[in-house]
């Protein structure tokens, strides 16, 4: 993945730095950036490494050494680690109910970065963790083996009835196979589980193994049923596989979203308005524009027409969709006005159905897309609420397609260009492709599933990207394609998606007339490139740190003044950007050496720093976050810089 902030610089734009520019290096601190993670593939493994970026002013700046690389395994990639991981689950649940015995089982399954376990007991500590984690050392170290054995029903129920192990009680009856298999740890422990484990704990390097923290979760999911103490642990092969993982870890919460949207004043999330309901600062709201315009200009220019349509509807909409049927506990209660019932949007689908449906379609006017930011509302656990990536009022990207048959696989082609067009314009250009197929439950035509899934096939074929198919994985109503984009880290997140619909075309009844005058059911797709914009804001500002680039940064250019004397000349300086479309801002009333120290801490990409002689020449001493000075140039000139890079996607 490109660079979002290179540090290469036309030899037009540097210039002979002025005496105050040589003044400026001897006072001002200017602290060298914080290091980035560059993902490496080797296979399913991803290898991380830590780059520091090159010292921005300073030449005895200290050399920070790179860590070597370490290969980070996945449960897919390695059987070991996911039995491992397994094993390490049941482990700590020994471990638990040796030290509170009272301390009632649930489930305890692997998951992508180790495993946990829920239990029915009172709040724990991070010192009932530490002395939890002491005991799993113990345990592994005395390297006790892992025997499986198989138990009829009957058996089973017997065992748990004697050890007063309700939740296991429930876990029994939700299992239909037989025979019942549970595994022991020596003779002192067990469990019922289908596997699979490791021989002994003895092949477990408790080394390599770290219980991280306890959270609250219902029993089932079901918010009316028991808060139980959930432990999350990570477990690998290797204490240096640990070691990479926290350093990971590290590197993962200083990018956290939530911190950096309120240290930079981007978005926050009020108690008064309640839970998951996003407020959109004004810098935020800048990147919001930017993506919305960028969206919609590249959308006009692929062929969709943008519509708005309004938050409520009359609850019989959603009857006719099915969401009253399918999504009910996701939607919030109906409200009465004028004896009828109306109800929050969900969805944007079946409105976009109703504008289809306004006037009749013949062959000759499809394909039709319509595209619109619109925002939807569903209800949420507030234990499931997670700064924007997961709220209960949020815009999603949607658009639809209403196509013919014959139609369907360059429409797929061109939503997967117009994906890999937004997309790499926000700096993303690697994706894990998943296309699924039909389920079990379906409804629609063999002949039509087929010819929807190849034209899917096609699409990716011609486009040339490699995807894994996941049998049977498709909605009910039709196949799909869905694309995780990864970012800085490595990680991955599901954000566009593309699925044919055979389901609410036949629900709205929505129909056009072909050449012999003849009523047929056209194809729906729908499709989302970003999901959301508040989820896809959160993926933005983790994925750069809150180093937004250039061009999309909320402020582009502080203005600074070395002293009040200054001020007046800076004041013009940032009318004179402002007017020319530049994003900046003027802070003043500070020494210099803490006014850049606050613009470094803001993450503003340029700092423009006016002295005496700057006054004199009509000129600015510019300074690159990352780039470190970068001479003294005429303001007209560096605007136009600006605008350039601006308009290019580059760096200054």
């Amino acid at each position: 993945m490109a660079s979002s902030r290179s540090l290469l610089l036309s030899s037009s734009f540097l210039s002979k730095p002025s005496s105050f520019t040589s003044s400026l290096r001897r006072f001002v601190y200017l602290p060298s950036p914080t290091p980035r993670f560059y993902p490496k593939r080797h296979g399913f493994s991803t290898v991380f490494s830590v780059a520091t970026e090159p010292a921005a002013i300073s030449s005895t700046a200290p050399k920070k050494s790179e860590p070597a690389t370490v290969p980070l395994p996945s449960n897919d990639s390695s059987d070991k680690l996911l039995k491992i991981r397994h094993t390490c689950a049941h482990v700590m649940a020994m471990a638990v109910q040796k030290l509170f015995p009272d301390a009632k089982v649930t489930i305890g399954p692997w998951i992508d970065n180790g495993f946990y376990y829920d239990f029915d007991m009172e709040p724990l500590t991070d010192k009932d963790l530490k002395r939890i984690k002491k005991e799993m050392d113990r345990i592994i170290s005395r390297n006790l083996p892992l025997l499986r054995e198989e138990v009829t029903r009957e058996e089973a129920q017997k065992r748990i009835m004697a050890i007063n192990e309700p939740y296991k009680m429930e876990i029994l009856e939700s299992i239909k196979e037989e025979p019942i298999t549970v595994y022991h740890i020596g003779n002192e422990w067990w469990d019922l589980c289908a596997g699979p484990h490791v021989e002994t704990t003895g092949k477990i390097n408790k080394k390599a193994v770290e219980l991280e923290s306890v959270a609250g979760a219902y029993w089932r999911g079901d918010e009316k049923r028991q808060m139980l103490q959930r432990i999350y642990g990570t477990a690998w092969e290797s204490e240096e596989q640990l070691k990479a993982y926290l350093h990971f870890k590290e590197e993962a919460k200083r990018r956290d979203h939530r911190r950096i949207g309120q240290d930079l004043d981007l978005f926050s999330i009020q108690d008064e308005a309640g839970g998951g309901l996003v407020f959109w600062h004004p810098k935020g709201a800048i990147v919001r524009n930017i993506i919305e315009e960028s969206w919609k200009k590249m959308h006009v220019e692929h062929g969709y027409d943008l519509i708005y349509t309004p938050h409520v509807a009359k609850a019989d909409l959603w009857k006719i969709s099915g969401h009253l049927d399918f999504y009910r506990e996701n939607m919030y209660d109906q409200m009465e006005i004028e004896d009828e019932l109306y109800q929050l949007r969900p969805m944007n689908c079946p409105y976009h159905i109703l504008l289809y449906q306004r006037k009749r379609q013949s062959y000759r006017d499809l394909p039709i897309r319509v595209a619109e930011l619109g925002t939807v509302y569903r209800y949420e656990l507030s234990g499931s609420l997670h700064g924007l990536f997961r709220v209960r009022g949020f815009t999603q990207d949607d658009a639809h397609i209403f196509c013919l048959e014959d139609q369907i696989k360059d429409e797929i082609r061109g939503v997967l260009d117009l994906t890999e067009e937004i997309l790499s314009r926000f700096g993303f250009d690697k994706y894990e492709v998943n296309l699924s197929t039909r389920p079990e439950k379906s409804v629609g035509s063999d002949d039509i599933w087929g010819k929807a899934t190849c034209a899917l096939k096609d699409a990716l074929d011609d486009k040339g990207w490699s995807y894994e198919v996941d049998e049977g994985g498709g909605a009910f109503y039709g196949p799909k394609i869905d694309l995780k984009i990864e970012d800085a880290l490595g990680r991955k997140w599901q954000c566009s998606t593309i699925q044919v619909d055979f389901n609410l075309p036949q629900r709205f009844d929505i129909t056009y007339v072909d050449t012999n005058s003849d009523k047929k059911r056209p194809i729906m797709i729908h499709r989302a490139v970003l999901g959301s914009l508040e989820r896809f804001f959160g993926v933005l500002i983790e994925h750069y740190a809150g180093d937004f680039p250039l061009w999309l940064s909320p402020v582009q250019v502080r203005v600074l003044p070395v002293t009040d004397n200054q001020l007046e000349f800076c004041k013009e300086v940032s009318k004179k950007l402002k007017a020319c479309g530049v994003r900046a801002e003027l802070c003043h009333g500070e020494r210099l050496p803490k006014l850049i120290r606050n613009a470094e801490t803001q993450k503003i990409p340029l700092m423009a720093v006016v002295g005496p002689k700057e006054v004199e020449t009509g000129t600015v001493t510019v300074r690159s976050r990352f780039g470190g000075e970068l001479g003294t140039i005429p303001v007209d000139d560096f605007i136009n810089k600006i605008n350039i890079a601006v308009e290019t996607r580059t760096a200054l």
